[in-house]
């Protein structure tokens, strides 16, 4: 066994809901620890991972050992991820304050059974099964088990009850302060798990009872589930209110995300200032466009609305559309593109069709990389019953909308594609994994520059094959200016240049959000740090890096060979791969 070996055991085994997302699934019936004691025991064995990562494979004097050495390049990056999780361990925006952690995982690990059938049902119901009944013990670590009255087969839950003894993990303790935006944004989340653990798992569980007697045993499960959520709402409840600057994670740890997570060499201060001037070019070209094309924003997007498929056309909107994207492609030959790695658009399972508009829920979450290739399902809502509703839904969900980002960023040459080749390439272990959807964010955050990256760099390439009516042009360039103000936000309000309502009135005044959107925008940026500026960060690189290498090889670049290049790696940070795709 390499360290490498024990770093992916580690892995796995400590954060079992990331291991079944990523097809990984001798975990299937664990939760992670994050009591007190668990995470200090998990920050000892980071800790002595490092150490053992950097014994054996010594950091190279040269980025250009990466191309030549797989196990190099993922102990670089093992490094850089287990240095990350120990300081948003100590921070407050890792389990010890981040609430949003805690019901994202909780739900997502019953989620995460019920809508890939990668294994019986039986056996998944048998897994779903015993996370159901971890959950009050991690959503209440160091506390006694709660008391429920079951009054119904559903299991309503008529009391709570709290020990007065000393609790033994930040998160619940009630005296730990958590800023008023992070306490409503998981109050929507326990929402949502409420309605997954009533209208959701009973239908769930009931096209399974034939061939799963032990269903009813995981119907008592829901109701300590549901009891669970309810006492870890009680106690947010008593959480003081931190003020907005504890919503900053602060200088060193978001340097510490750029430098080890993203591997950028690039300053904060440098970073800012070049999106600031991006995003001023960028708003001065969306003008130029709208005026062109309609006349005013607004115009814009009524037209787009306007531009719907008819109800009994909805689905056959994705495929048509995506259809016409793969060929487009195929026709300016500028990418490989894999005829095995199919995908079809779905209504949500009708099991968790309720709770996903209060929940981290993805239209397209990536296919776990070690799960057997199925055609993937891309889901999106069912239409309305009601006629008004579905004239609503249909102008929300217009053709626009569904070429730009339901298809081209992510279902088809965007993330799809890119996943294609980061599971099947053999040059990074931790490229295969990182960008994976889990429960709350993707795998390892050292995989976000690329995911994201390639996914707003596709976007763009298929406007400058003409793919794009002008309309649609006008919308992507206004997702530009989006993208970059996520940027200086990210950057502003964790350097604690911003404060969370200049953030709000930031992305009201640069990119005409409405305040809800604005809102719920900042409150991510801050949750997550240095997360919205991979997008930008990602894609930027990628054009910069194509233009370096268009400059070098002169009449002998390739497109295709480029891309097929770039995407060869994996999901890893887009920085460090240009240096070594540039390095002597």
């Amino acid at each position: 066994m390499t360290a490498l070996d024990d770093f992916f055991t580690h892995y796995y085994s400590r954060r079992p809901v990331n291991a079944t997302f990523t097809g990984v699934h001798a975990y299937d019936e664990e939760l992670p620890d994050w009591s007190l004691d668990g995470l200090a025991a998990l920050d000892d064995e980071m800790r002595s991972l490092g150490i053992a990562l950097a014994a054996e494979y010594p950091a190279p004097s040269s980025v250009s050992a990466f191309r030549t050495s797989p196990d190099l390049l993922d102990a670089e990056l093992a490094r850089g991820f287990l240095e990350i999780q120990r300081a948003e361990n100590a921070s407050m925006h890792g389990p010890r304050g981040n609430p949003a952690l805690w019901t994202g995982e909780a739900v997502f690990s019953i989620i995460a059974l019920m809508i890939r059938a990668f294994a019986p049902v039986e056996e998944r119901l048998e897994h779903a099964e015993a996370r159901l009944a971890k959950l009050s013990g991690f959503l209440t670590p160091g506390r006694r088990e709660p008391a429920w009255v079951v009054a119904t087969e559903t299991a309503t839950v008529a009391a709570w009850e709290v020990s007065t003894a000393e609790p033994r993990m930040g998160m619940l303790d009630t005296r730990t302060p958590v800023p008023r935006a992070w306490q409503d944004r998981v109050l929507r989340d326990i929402q949502g798990a409420e309605i997954l653990f009533t209208t959701g798992l009973g239908p769930w569980l009931q096209t399974v009872e034939q061939s799963a007697p032990n269903s009813a045993r995981a119907y008592q499960g829901t109701g300590r589930a549901r009891g669970a959520l309810k006492g870890f709402e009680w106690a947010l409840g008593h959480h003081p209110e931190a003020p907005e600057s504890a919503m900053s994670c602060g200088p060193d740890f978001f340097d510490l995300l750029l430098t080890h997570g993203h591997f950028c060499n690039r300053s904060r201060a440098e970073l800012l200032l070049d999106a600031k001037e991006r995003l001023d070019a960028a708003r001065a070209e969306l003008d130029v466009l709208t005026r062109s094309v309609a006349g005013s924003w607004a115009d814009v997007q009524t037209q787009l609305a306007a531009d719907r498929p008819a109800p009994d056309e909805y689905y056959a909107a994705f495929e048509r559309t995506w259809q016409a994207c793969y060929e487009h492609v195929e026709q300016a030959n500028v990418i490989s593109w894999p005829d095995d790695w199919p995908i079809e658009y779905v209504s949500y399972p009708p099991w968790t069709a309720e709770a996903a508009p209060h929940l981290y829920y993805l239209h397209y979450r990536s296919p776990a990389p070690f799960d057997p290739p199925t055609t993937h399902e891309y889901v999106v809502p069912p239409l309305p019953s009601d006629p008004i509703a579905t004239d609503k839904h249909l102008r929300a969900w217009n053709h626009s909308t569904i070429k730009l980002n339901h298809v081209v960023h992510h279902g088809a040459i965007g993330h799809h594609v890119q996943n294609w080749y980061a599971y099947n390439q053999q040059r990074s272990r931790v490229g295969q994994v990182a960008g994976v959807d889990c429960a709350n964010r993707i795998g390892m955050f050292c995989g976000g520059t690329m995911t994201e990256g390639w996914a707003c760099y596709a976007t763009d390439l298929m406007e400058e094959l003409g793919f794009f009516t002008p309309l649609e042009r006008v919308s992507h360039q206004h997702t530009r200016v989006r993208m970059l103000a996520r940027a200086i936000v990210d950057i502003e309000l964790h350097q604690g240049t911003m404060s969370f309502a200049e953030a709000v009135a930031f992305y009201i005044s640069h990119v005409g959000m409405g305040e809800d959107a604005a809102r719920n925008e900042a409150v991510k940026n801050s949750m997550y740090p240095c997360t919205a500026i991979m997008y930008w960060l990602g894609t930027q690189t990628i054009h910069d890096l194509r233009d370096e290498m268009k400059r070098r090889e002169g009449p002998r670049f390739s497109l295709r060979r480029f891309h097929g290049e770039l995407l060869g790696y994996g999901s890893i940070p887009v920085p460090l791969l240009a240096r070594m795709m540039t390095a002597p």
